[in-house]
């Protein structure tokens, strides 16, 4: 490991507002906070927002300068990418933003019932292969509905349109209400300060010519959680840090 992660690392340990705790000592002690996010760390009763896959934290350090009125949460688990956003807000005197190094399946260890407001889900790996590992699938869906309020919106910002499409008929299957949602971001009208927020991999995707898809749906409570079962086109072209897939459709059946 190099110097300037270590470095990196370092700094997280020390930074005021980054939480980050071994799942042995969740499972263990519990996280003191879960359920007062609000009056024990922000200090105010507004809404929380977290973004999900952070990377280096763009969206949420963005969008907490746009709503100073909310207060937002970045969710990783690559400290070296959130240390970014970190120093950044922290640079920045940001007192509305705060960041959890973590597996997204932890997150019922951090949050109560209803304790976020919504949930930002910002180019993440599609999964092609691996229904159960998407991020929009009905199994983080439940998982998403143990903190989210009633009427909790959930954003979904991707390059893939196997994902795009994906979370389509995630939605309809479900009957989720469904707000907005576009297949070229920055060629429709949808495009605004909130959602011209480019992450580092966004402005990758653009500079290859790749639309940028956005969908955004409300994740209401369900008896049961339901998968797709539909054809959907592989995305054929090499995305950062996963294998390259084959073009051929696929039958997604569980």
């Amino acid at each position: 490991m190099g110097k300037n992660k270590l470095q990196k690392f370092k700094d997280l340990n020390e930074f005021p507002h980054v939480f980050q705790y071994p799942y042995s000592v969740l499972q263990e002690k519990g996280f003191a906070m879960k359920g007062h996010w609000r009056e024990q760390f922000f200090r105010n009763n507004s809404p929380i927002v977290l973004e999900l896959g952070c990377g280096k934290g763009e969206y949420t350090v963005g969008l907490s300068q746009l709503f100073p009125d909310k207060n937002f949460i970045g969710v990783d688990i690559k400290g070296a990418r959130m240390w970014t956003g970190a120093r950044q807000s922290l640079e920045n005197h940001l007192t509305n933003v705060a960041f959890l190094r973590t597996h997204i399946e932890c997150l019922p260890y951090f949050f109560s019932s209803g304790e976020i407001a919504e949930i930002w889900i910002t180019f993440p790996d599609p999964q092609m292969s691996k229904a159960n590992k998407r991020m929009t699938s009905a199994r983080f869906m439940k998982l998403y509905q143990d903190i989210l309020g009633d009427s909790g919106t959930i954003h979904l910002k991707t390059d893939s349109l196997f994902l795009y499409k994906y979370t389509q008929e995630m939605i309809r299957a479900n009957h989720f209400p469904l707000f907005v949602q576009t297949d070229d971001l920055y060629n429709s009208p949808l495009a605004d300060e909130i959602l011209s927020i480019q992450t580092f991999y966004e402005r990758q995707w653009l500079d290859r010519g790749l639309s940028v898809k956005y969908i955004r749906f409300s994740c209401e409570a369900r008896e049961t959680y339901i998968e797709p079962e539909v054809e959907i086109e592989r995305d054929h072209y090499r995305s950062f840090n996963r294998s390259k897939q084959s073009e051929n459709k696929f039958q997604i059946s569980y």
